[in-house]
């Protein structure tokens, strides 16, 4: 076994097959130099005392970027708190480089870390966080090693924000926005079910952009196109993180394609677009709306998706459209929690099980893969299970083999519930993504999209996080135990299991505002939290590794 010395300050790695997208690299027969955790040029590294890694015939990816994950914060510690069953039967022994961790629904913090790196996944962000808890998942993500990470901060169903709107106050909606992203050191606006959270205090919900939000005299429509305005006047580096209206219901598709128009053109990212693709109607048996939706998304260059992919399994699920998990409840029968965070929004966790038997389930595993194969651009598609609401991220292997081979897929579609099975569409669809279009749904569209320009690639002054992978013809087992996963220069992991443990960055924004907005702010904290204004405000001290991605103002 080659003897790799971390802190090892310049690397070469000669002859892998590269796959670059950003930089239109196609299984290239290339070498890669790193100095100082860093992809240079030749001319930068003195060859006679690099480290030497042949990798003749393997694979090399840049590190893998997760756009959407739930990982860190409230919901996640009352997931694992909820689900005691999950963490028993899935341990992992301490070793003398790692520490010991449960869970694989809902993984403990360093597990979530030790899962992600030796599938070759570098960087990871968390899908959702309360502003008032965002202390909370600063201190989990100072506890989860190795990855870079960020959050996106809730603000669909914030107080002083609606107030704004309603009052035509588009300026200080915008100033509170930067605020509160500063405030929070979170890296972007994430919008869930706007006003339909609200309502859901009054044991109501939203189910049109036009709804009133009762007690503001907004809309849904009218909260999206603010903070889309906003996301883009504050030239932040990710587009608005959008999960809109009607989730898991029959019939959603023609609502998530109206949301598609209400963007005005203005960028937009949605999320789990599976849970929003559902075609029929209200009372009649489900069927796949994706064809529609995949028709509008190819329509409309400014939006991008991850998918939220179903896997048969047994998982935890959890979100901040509180009114989604009390309907799922209802539906299971199965435990239940609920939350209102004060001024700002909700959220539910609820544990759920996926099956082939079932035939709302099965389509829902169509859903997702319908959408992969007709989206023409896979720069408009990510993988994600939604972790873990659609099933575990460890899971993102099997989905690459469904993804690459037609006959999985099949294999697969003949154990399903046989109702489910009838007109499906998904027999009729051949495409098999190729590991250049794999590369781009998992890291460099990912990277692209998040506006991380030194992530998801392999050229110039990219982070030096990269993946290496033997070329199996189980592309499962391939890409679930790659020979080598650098971050930032260091090898941490070696053939599947990690090597070498380190701190990895919390990246986040700090977009400017005008300083008067505080006082406002002060006084709305003042008088409707039970925290103090002084107290509210993460310190960038208490980031660990903090990482500043800048905005551009256009």
């Amino acid at each position: 076994m080659l003897e790799i010395k971390n802190g090892d300050k310049e690397v070469w790695i000669r002859n892998g097959r590269v796959y670059d997208p950003i930089n239109k690299i196609n299984n290239q027969v290339k070498d890669i130099w790193i100095k100082n955790g860093k992809i240079v040029s030749k001319d930068q590294v003195d060859p006679s005392r690099a480290k030497i890694i042949d990798v003749a015939g393997k694979i090399v990816m840049p590190g893998g970027v997760d756009i959407h994950s739930h990982i860190a914060g409230g919901k996640v510690n009352s997931g694992r708190k909820m689900r005691p069953d999950d963490s028993r039967l899935h341990v992992r022994k301490k070793s003398s480089i790692t520490r010991s961790g449960t869970g694989l629904s809902v993984p403990s913090t360093f597990k979530t870390a030790y899962d992600y790196v030796e599938m070759g996944y570098t960087t990871v962000m968390e899908g959702a966080s309360p502003p008032l808890m965002a202390r909370h998942t600063h201190e989990e993500f100072d506890d989860i090693p190795i990855i870079d990470k960020g959050g996106y901060i809730l603000m669909g169903n914030n107080h002083f924000i609606m107030e704004a709107i309603r009052n035509k106050e588009y300026t200080k909606a915008r100033d509170y926005v930067a605020w509160l992203l500063d405030a929070t050191k979170g890296f972007g606006i994430k919008i869930v079910n706007p006003g339909g959270v609200e309502n859901y205090k009054y044991n109501k919900n939203v189910t049109d952009l036009d709804d009133k939000v009762i007690g503001f005299d907004i809309t849904p429509r009218q909260i999206l196109e603010t903070l889309a305005r906003v996301n883009q006047d504050l030239g932040l580096p990710h587009v608005p993180h959008i999960h809109g209206l009607n989730l898991g219901l029959n019939g959603n598709y023609a609502m998530t394609i109206k949301t598609f128009d209400a963007l005005e053109g203005r960028q937009g990212h949605f999320t789990h677009l599976q849970f929003m693709s559902y075609g029929s109607e209200m009372g009649k048996p489900v069927r796949s709306g994706a064809e529609a939706v995949a028709e509008q998304v190819n329509a409309h260059p400014n939006i991008t998706i991850d998918v939220g992919q179903i896997i048969f399994c047994d998982t935890t699920t959890m979100t901040a459209d509180g009114p989604v998990q009390h309907r799922l409840h209802v539906m299971t029968g199965n435990k239940w929690f609920n939350d209102d965070v004060e001024a700002e929004t909700g959220g539910g966790v609820t544990p759920c099980v996926y099956k082939k038997s079932n035939p709302f389930n099965a389509v829902q595993w169509m859903v997702g893969l319908e959408l992969f194969l007709l989206i023409k651009d896979p720069w408009q598609v990510f993988l994600t299970t939604d972790h873990p609401n659609a099933g575990p991220f460890t899971s993102y292997p099997e989905i690459i083999r469904l993804l690459m081979n037609k006959d999985a897929r099949m294999e697969m579609f003949e154990g399903l519930n046989k109702t489910a099975k009838k007109g499906a569409l998904l027999p009729n669809l051949s495409r098999e993504y190729s590991l250049y279009e794999i590369a781009v749904i998992t890291r460099a569209g990912t990277a692209r999209r998040l506006g991380l320009d030194t992530k998801g690639h392999l050229g110039e002054g990219a982070d030096a996080d990269i993946t290496i992978y033997s070329d199996l013809d189980d592309r499962q087992a391939m890409f679930s135990s790659p020979d080598y996963v650098f971050k930032g220069g260091d090898i941490v992991a070696r053939n599947g299991r990690i090597v070498y443990e380190k701190k990895g960055s919390t990246l986040y924004v700090s977009p400017g505002f005008n300083s008067e907005i505080k006082t406002a702010i002060q006084t709305h904290v003042e008088e409707n939290y039970t925290i103090a204004f002084s107290h509210y405000s993460v310190a960038k001290e208490e980031v660990s590794h903090g990482r500043v991605v800048p905005c551009e103002i256009l």
